[in-house]
């Protein structure tokens, strides 16, 4: 059938409407365009189709930079000119929000870097084809692998990385069993780029890691520090067990230098991966506030709390898995507590303790009903609120509206080119 591509929505497909009116989604399609399409999923609501033909193109179309887009299940936007990814997200954050009631909302600032090489951490999966290592990404839409030979979107050096690892174990025996016993990879780099880390998820242990890694940073020099985790998939759905650390070699993590700041990031450990937008992250969230005291829930390693102690008197960092933060937020007005947030948040309640700014930085799922409930009986005079889910952040910022609160500030920080994925930070005030 012939349809008309209405707008974008989150996830990154195209809406129509069939002629009886019922929704339609195609991915790899933008806003205006006529297309030619074969519906492949009636089951579910709306029905979802497989893209044929553009028959009239959007002006915003572009040949995909990368030849795995399609294939890949990473990227969705590549067919579209960047700015008009950024207009496309602003489009879906502002209807997300007014979906959920959030009305008169201010103006949605964009803040956008380099739309290629940006990410700073690469995880890929490691399977043989025809006897030889290859990496790769899940095909779209499955859990079938994909072998790949780019992936414009990661800092250079991952790549190479990756293709380092398959040619040490390409000559050298003992690499070669790595790899077999390999089911994925992860590597992550400093902003600059000079300093690499590598962890090699594997379905039993081995000895010679160091031999390894010192063949690997021969081609690698910038491979600072590695280790082993053992990983376990179970079922056809490839349901990841969660790791267990086994060996390690080099470094425990990098020294990651942003926002005027070192912050140490242990193997493994969370941290923005937009390599050129988190200074400006930073400074959106905290540069520009000062006071008597601060929270920073959510913490991680401290990006925002860092900033934080050299504006207010005091900031208290929490953060539920918080060995980073215990060991690097020290000294005068700053604490770090490792809690959830929902602890924290309750015997602050308990002592009636009021800060002059909350800073929350949850994951996906979003702060949720007991933590706005909570929010809203401490009643700090200015929440920022940073998101990188705009369907759970519009559901808690209802509730804080609800609760006394007005949306003051909005901004979309595009920390994931080429994808659907975007990040939110809102300033809400009494």
């Amino acid at each position: 059938m012939k349809l008309q591509i209405e707008k974008a929505v989150y996830g990154g497909a195209g809406l129509a409407h069939e002629a009886a009116g019922k929704t339609v989604l195609v991915p790899f399609t933008l806003p205006g365009e006529l297309i030619e399409v074969q519906l492949v999923e009636q089951k579910k609501t709306p029905d979802e189709a497989s893209l044929l033909q553009v028959m009239t193109p959007s002006k915003d179309r572009v040949k995909p930079t990368c030849s795995h887009f399609g294939e890949c299940g990473g990227c969705q936007y590549q067919h579209a000119e960047y700015p008009a990814q950024v207009k496309i997200k602003s489009s879906i954050l502002q209807e997300t929000l007014e979906r959920a009631g959030l009305m008169a909302l201010p103006n949605i600032e964009s803040h956008i870097g380099p739309p290629w090489d940006y990410r700073n951490r690469m995880r890929l999966r490691i399977e043989e084809l025809g006897g030889t290592p290859r990496v790769g990404y899940n095909r779209r839409g499955t859990n079938e692998f994909l072998a790949i030979h780019e992936c414009p979107i990661s800092a250079p050096i991952l790549w190479r990385a990756a293709q380092s690892l398959l040619h040490v174990a390409a000559q050298t025996p003992s690499a070669a069993r790595w790899l077999t016993n390999a089911v994925e990879v992860e590597f992550f780099t400093t902003g600059d780029e000079k300093k690499l880390q590598m962890t090699l998820f594997v379905r039993k242990d081995q000895p010679g890691l160091a031999a390894f890694c010192e063949h690997l940073k021969q081609v690698i020099p910038e491979l600072a520090g590695a280790g082993t985790s053992l990983i376990k998939l179970t079922g056809p759905q490839r349901q990841v067990q969660k790791p267990h650390p086994l060996e390690s070699w080099g470094t425990t993590g990098l020294s990651y230098r942003t926002a005027d700041e070192d912050y140490w990031i242990s193997r493994g450990g969370f941290f923005q991966v937009n390599r050129f937008l988190i200074d400006e992250l930073v400074r959106i969230v905290a540069a520009d506030r000062n006071g008597q005291l601060a929270w920073d829930l959510y913490a991680g390693v401290g990006l925002f709390s860092r900033t934080l102690a050299k504006k207010f008197r005091q900031v208290v960092a929490v953060e539920i898995a918080g060995t980073d933060l215990i060991n690097s937020f020290k000294g005068t007005g700053k604490r770090a507590v490792e809690a959830t947030t929902v602890d924290f948040l309750r015997h602050a309640v308990i002592q009636r303790e009021r800060p002059q700014l909350i800073v929350v930085d949850p994951p996906r799922a979003g702060v949720g009903t007991e933590v706005c409930s909570l929010l809203a009986r401490i009643a700090a005079p200015e929440i920022i609120y940073v998101s990188c889910d705009p369907v759970t952040l519009a559901r808690d910022l209802k509730m804080l509206v609800d609760a006394g609160y007005k949306l003051e500030e909005l901004h979309l920080v595009d920390l994931f080119p080429q994808t659907f994925h975007l990040e939110t930070v809102v300033v809400l005030r009494k």
